[in-house]
């Protein structure tokens, strides 16, 4: 007998009990013939007999016996219409149990739903517990295991504008100072001088703590290598740098500047200019007030030149990143899961295997993003609407982010996505149809195909929830996990693990890098200006790229890089020593080639790269150390250093 077959039999058989536990029951109020008629019934049933059903009525059955008379019932009461009921339902079922060869399986569903569609609803009026006949809107699609193959999916190619890495002369030596130039030039550090001394001198004429001698770009370059000295050797407070004590007696600081200097810079620190801060001011509780205005030019400049010398491979990931703060300002966040609870939070995209940070901004609170579709949908378009879209990158982000409506603009922007996902997201399948269940091995996979989106469920120590616009289900691949054995010990063993896991463990850690080299020796200090906790994280978001930059061109050239440490001493030193000496002051921007003549080693423009036009150059200029051309009609050379870094944003 075939197992479908057998399911039914089983269920007609079950049936057909009831029915006759229930005539039994109802025999008690007189029903003889009932009776007989059921006791004749099952004997036929239990000693193999097939009772003649051609579709008789159950008084014209042919049953050997002594007759008993029947009480006659009007067509219409209810005890006869539910005997006509029930021995038209037992005929039915006897054909199903004893396999009569006239029986039609394209019927069957019709000879056994009776009895079930009347349980069905008795249960339903008894209570609202019964779960008999729920619908889930993706009842079409069922969890698949491992005995089911997926397919590979179609992705788009990677077709980035430009090289991935740095965009520099990769056959060229670069100092520390040299690339922590790209990100605090000689116009960006021009201008925190002219705001701060504006600021500096309000506040000396009212009377304030310091007396102030107007800052040259000299004396702050020197400030900020004491900035960044303070991040390799840490101290309680600034003061102990230059105690006198034998316990502390740090010749450094005093060597490069003053104590009262030193503070009297920090207490006037300024970035903005004074009097479009006041107009800014006044605009307060209107839609034109800029909140972050006190921190934008250098908020842009630094934004600019993250994403200008450097090209992310094509592997990305987006997260948020919290900076420590206890200042009194309406868009600071608190975040309970993280580490910095309280502070700033900055939503970054990163590079996922180097940890530079490309892109990023700062979250000014609700309605900061306007374009309707949730926070985490619109921080990570937000972050990709640049020229990232449409080149076939890969993007890792975490379950505050993953969604089905995310993932699928995405793709349809040939830009692919990966992370895990929330079961009660909109558009995630409901359906539990072979689904992954609790108490699951390590190691089992669940996984369906919802139009162009992978879902996968994972059991590891906990259920794993992936959602993916660009891998296979499972590719073979495995993970060695500790385990219980049978005796009680602790063994390893090789478990099953989907592509999207791997992958995304591999790759979703570009931000935790960032940070994680910042943490290192973040220059941070605890100051109630929140414009001043702004200062500080640039700074280690400059010197933390810049390191990146020389780590990656000393591989492409075959050197072994300095490590962290050694690259921000050196860069401490170079600081220091260029105060002294006047020569980043003096230094000036000069057109240079590449090589011996103008048609070797050509590189491709950087304002030409911008516009998306591929142009190459045999010249660039020494001191921003990026290619530009420079022909008749287009003078790219002289745009970049007249009109400045609004081009480059």
């Amino acid at each position: 007998m075939a197992s479908g077959e057998g399911k039914a039999t089983k269920k007609v058989f079950t049936c057909v009990e009831a029915i006759l536990e229930e005539l039994e029951r109802e025999s008690d109020a007189g029903s003889c013939s009932d009776a007989s008629y059921d006791s004749e019934v099952e004997a036929a049933f239990l000693e193999g007999e097939d009772p003649a059903f051609d579709g008789q009525d159950a008084s014209e059955l042919n049953i050997d016996g002594p007759e008993t008379p029947t009480p006659t019932l009007p067509s219409q009461h209810p005890h006869a219409v539910r005997q006509q009921r029930r021995a038209q339902g037992t005929k039915r079922s006897a054909s199903v149990v004893f396999g009569d060869p006239d029986f039609d399986d394209a019927d069957s569903n019709e000879e056994y739903e009776a009895p079930e569609r009347a349980q069905t609803s008795r249960r339903k009026t008894r209570g609202k517990s019964s779960t008999q006949g729920t619908k889930y809107p993706d009842e079409a699609l069922k969890w698949n295991d491992l005995n089911v193959e997926d397919v590979d999916p179609v992705l788009p190619p990677f077709q980035p504008k430009r090289i991935p890495g740095p965009q520099l002369a990769v056959d060229r030596s670069y100092s520390p100072l040299q690339l922590f130039q790209l990100f605090f030039t000689i116009s960006v550090l021009e201008t925190i001088v002219k705001n701060t001394n504006s600021y500096g001198a309000m506040r000396s004429s009212a009377g304030k703590k310091f007396h102030w001698v107007p800052l040259t770009v000299s004396e702050f370059l020197a400030y900020i290598s004491l900035v960044l000295y303070m991040g390799l050797v840490k101290v309680k407070t600034y003061v102990d740098y230059w105690a006198k004590k034998p316990i502390y007696s740090f010749p450094y600081p005093q060597s490069v500047m003053s104590r009262c200097r030193f503070l009297a810079i920090s207490w006037n620190l300024h970035l903005c200019n004074l009097e479009e801060d006041l107009q800014n001011s006044r605009k307060r509780g209107t839609p034109d007030y800029d909140k972050l205005f006190k921190i934008k030019p250098l908020y842009s400049d630094i934004l600019t030149s993250c994403m200008t010398y450097f090209q992310p491979g094509r592997r990305v990931s987006v997260d948020e990143r919290m900076v420590a703060s206890k200042a009194r300002v309406g868009f600071k966040q608190y975040m309970k899961d993280k580490p910095t609870k309280w502070g700033f939070k900055l939503f970054v995209l990163a590079d996922s295997t180097c940890g530079y940070t490309w892109n990023f901004f700062v979250y000014e609170g609700k309605g900061s993003l306007v374009k309707g579709k949730g926070l985490s949908y619109d921080s990570v378009m937000h972050l990709l609407n640049t020229p990232l879209l449409g080149q076939g990158y890969r993007v890792y982000v975490d379950n505050f982010y993953t969604s089905p409506t995310l993932f699928m603009d995405l793709l349809e922007k040939k830009t692919l996505a990966c992370g895990t996902i929330r079961p009660n997201r909109q558009g995630f399948p409901k359906t539990r149809e072979n689904d992954l269940s609790k108490k699951a091995e390590r190691g089992a996979i669940r996984w369906l195909r919802d139009g162009k989106l992978l879902f996968v469920k994972w059991m590891d120590t906990r259920e794993v929830v992936m959602c993916s616009s660009m891998h296979k289900a499972y590719s073979g691949e495995k993970v060695t996990r500790r385990s219980r054995n049978p005796t009680g010990g602790w063994c390893t063993r090789q478990i099953p693990i989907p592509d999207t896991v791997k992958d995304y463990n591999k790759n979703m850690g570009g931000v935790d890098l960032s940070d994680a080299l910042i943490g290192y020796y973040n220059v941070l200090h605890k100051t109630t200006k929140w414009y001043k906790t702004f200062f500080y994280h640039f700074l280690d978001i400059a010197v933390v790229n810049s390191f990146i930059l020389h780590q990656q061109l000393a591989k492409e050239q075959g050197k072994t890089p300095l490590t962290q440490k050694a690259f921000r001493e050196a860069l401490v030193c170079e600081l220091a020593n260029a105060a002294t000496s006047g020569y980043v002051e003096d230094e000036k921007c000069f057109p240079e080639f590449f090589g011996a003549d103008g048609t070797a080693e050509r590189r491709r423009c950087a304002l030409c790269n911008l516009a998306g036009k591929q142009v190459k150059t045999p010249m660039y200029c020494t001191k921003c150390q990026v290619p530009l051309c420079s022909v008749p009609g287009r003078n790219c050379f002289r745009r970049w250093h007249i009109e400045g870094h609004t081009l480059r944003k």
